[in-house]
């Protein structure tokens, strides 16, 4: 397994030596991650799953991305004279899908009850667990916003926020969980913790809202790599963009050394020359312009893959957006069951709302909505919104091969893709390649005055090439944190191999 805290490691791993499956082990390790990471996920937020076994012709694909309450308006917020979703209005809060997913993740796939995987996260949140470097920074740079929440009282001590090595416990979010291990769904979306989201969410969110499920399955998408199959999640979902840049890029014949400036420059447009147009396709998937599978069409890709030029950088008009709170999670067994699966708060921490009783933070996944009229992802009643969240999971024919995913927000396929490109396009070593600088790149096209911005370690004459022709490119002083951590495991008949990102001191990968 691979995750983002070694905490959600152990829970998974108690949960497979007590007889689980890989699909059990998904929801202890989910659950107890937002337990032990609420900067970054957390039962206040959404989930998707990619879920594959051995002799399965296609992956099974969750989604349980979360709905605009009954009484959201885009009106309204356009009269107010807002262009956007505010993050700090309730509109931001859409109903959280996590509690769904999982509980439809343990009934139909699941071997263990839902009680029993959840046991290792309600006893995270009841004996505590300490905290992190990465949430010490991230809880004292929203001290002014949840200093006096009690959804998170537990990390503000008198006001003051917790520091690296302190101990946390979280009794309400305990109680909460253990509500869920006795009621399934009812005892969250119908009980207290219903109640705490209708409120916090000033009553855009109704009560008859919180009693439908978000959890749907639905198709998968994917498209042929290397001699497999990339697979993922499909609109709402930007998901598309991690295997679609990798079949572009692919399409384009890259050099085999990464250390050649061309490769690097083949690899930046093969993203480029699709993601332009992510906020113009992308919304709830019942109202989109066209069906969501055509996105990785290989008849468009081919056609996206002929606007790329090797002598210089193309050109294109949208700006993609920020980096957000995420947890990505990978889990396979010894009978070859693979899950994909990732949790989110969105933009960091969320919301600036909490659930005030129940001990957990809301997500603010509305703001990716638009305000335009008529756009496909124009806020609604009972639409979902654009979604950055992107799983991916790779099979040889009925095999599952491969399991991948990062964090980062509108990112994350570039993340996806750049790992991608070498583990599995180049077959570098899983070490070498989660050590090996990425870039990313938020804003993009005329005026954006920006360009992708590089780890250190990037050769100077790829990056002198890559300004040859025509990239703005920025270096940091240091790796970032926000561009990981990757998760990825490898399966190769009996064999399981997985290297955790040194970006995030939490980050681990267990083969047991």
């Amino acid at each position: 397994m691979a995750t983002p805290h070694h905490l959600s490691a152990e829970a998974a791993q108690r949960i497979l030596i007590g007889g689980g499956n890989a699909v059990d082990a998904a929801v202890a390790a989910v659950a107890a991650q937002g337990v032990v990471a609420p900067e970054t996920c957390g039962v206040g937020g959404d989930l998707f799953a990619l879920i594959h076994a051995p002799g399965w012709a296609v992956p099974r694909a969750l989604n349980a991305s979360g709905r605009a309450g009954s009484n959201a308006s885009a009106e309204a917020l356009r009269r107010s004279g807002a262009t956007d979703i505010p993050g700090e209005h309730p509109a931001a809060v859409t109903v959280p899908g996590c509690i769904d997913g999982l509980e439809t993740l343990a009934a139909a796939l699941g071997r263990l009850p839902l009680a029993v995987d959840l046991e290792p996260a309600i006893a995270l949140a009841r004996d505590g667990f300490e905290v992190s470097s990465e949430q010490a920074a991230a809880l004292s740079r929203r001290a002014a916003v949840y200093s006096t929440n009690p959804a998170v009282a537990g990390f503000y001590r008198d006001g003051i926020p917790v520091e690296k090595g302190d101990h946390v416990r979280r009794g309400s979010l305990a109680a909460t969980l253990e509500a869920v291990a006795r009621e399934g769904r009812a005892g969250f979306y119908e009980g207290v913790a219903g109640e705490d989201i209708s409120e916090a969410t000033s009553g855009l969110i109704t009560r008859d809202d919180l009693s439908h499920s978000q959890a749907e399955w639905i198709e998968p998408i994917g498209v042929e790599v290397a001699g497999l199959t990339s697979w993922t999640i499909p609109a709402n979902s930007q998901g598309y963009l991690g295997p679609g840049t990798l079949a572009v890029f692919e399409m384009l014949g890259p050099p085999d050394d990464p250390e050649d400036p061309d490769w690097w420059h083949l690899i930046i447009e093969s993203y480029r020359c699709l993601a332009w147009e992510r906020n113009d396709v992308l919304g709830d998937p019942d109202h989109l312009t066209f069906p969501p599978d055509q996105l990785l069409d290989r008849t468009r890709l081919e056609r996206a893959a002929g606007t790329v030029s090797l002598e210089r950088t193309g050109i294109w008009p949208r700006p993609m957006g920020s980096a957000s709170g995420t947890a990505y999670l990978c889990v396979a067994d010894n009978e070859g069951m693979a899950v994909s699966i990732i949790q989110s708060n969105y933009r960091g921490t969320g919301s600036p709302f909490g659930a005030r009783r129940s001990g957990f933070l809301l997500h603010d996944r509305g703001t990716g909505f638009s305000l335009m009229p008529g756009h496909p992802n124009e806020l609604a009643p009972g639409r979902r919104p654009l979604h950055t969240l992107s799983p991916t999971l790779w099979t040889s024919g009925d095999q599952p091969r491969w399991i991948l995913g990062t964090r980062g927000g509108a990112v994350q396929p570039q993340l996806v893709a750049q790992v991608a490109a070498r583990a599995i396009l180049g077959s570098f070593g899983l070490d070498l390649t989660q050590a090996a600088p990425r870039w990313t790149q938020s804003e993009f096209g005329p005026g954006s005055g920006s360009g992708p911005v590089f780890e250190p370690g990037v050769d100077e004459k790829i990056l002198s090439s890559l300004r040859a022709r025509g990239l703005s490119v920025q270096v940091t002083d240091s790796p970032q944190q926000g561009w990981g951590p990757v998760s990825i495991i490898e399966l190769a008949g009996d064999s399981r191999r997985a290297a955790p990102d040194p970006r995030v001191d939490t980050a681990t990968a267990v083969i047991f």
